[in-house]
């Protein structure tokens, strides 16, 4: 398992904001041991798409990225789609959402959660 802290990896970023939001996510599921596991699936309307979920697991090739109690969860094959990557919370007047800023991702669609690489 690789393990960095959110200030320690430049493979993959979690921001302040996305880490408060998940806390509060997790508080109000009420289970206990959750973890927030970033991954990257085919599919989309652009070839890629994000998705985030709660796993009580931690896969032995996990990256974990912690802070205060809260865990990130990215597996290898989707943290090399996400390398560089910042994961992040915005709240917005036509929303909030978590966002990831991926510099890898060549075109995007509306919804923010599709991607397609080179």
């Amino acid at each position: 398992m690789t393990q960095a802290s959110a200030t320690e990896t430049t493979e993959f970023r979690v921001t302040d904001a996305a880490f408060q939001r998940v806390a509060e996510l997790i508080a109000d599921d009420g289970r206990d041991g959750l973890k927030l596991r970033v991954q990257v699936l085919g599919g989309g309307c652009s070839g890629f798409q994000y998705d985030f979920g709660f796993d009580p697991e931690i896969g032995e090739e996990d990256l974990k990225i912690e802070k205060d109690g809260v865990t990130v969860l990215v597996d290898p094959v989707s943290l090399e789609y996400l390398k560089g990557s910042e994961f992040d919370y915005v709240e917005e007047l036509i929303g909030s959402s978590f966002q990831v800023r991926n510099p890898n991702a060549t075109a995007s669609c509306g919804c923010g959660t599709s991607f397609s690489v080179m």
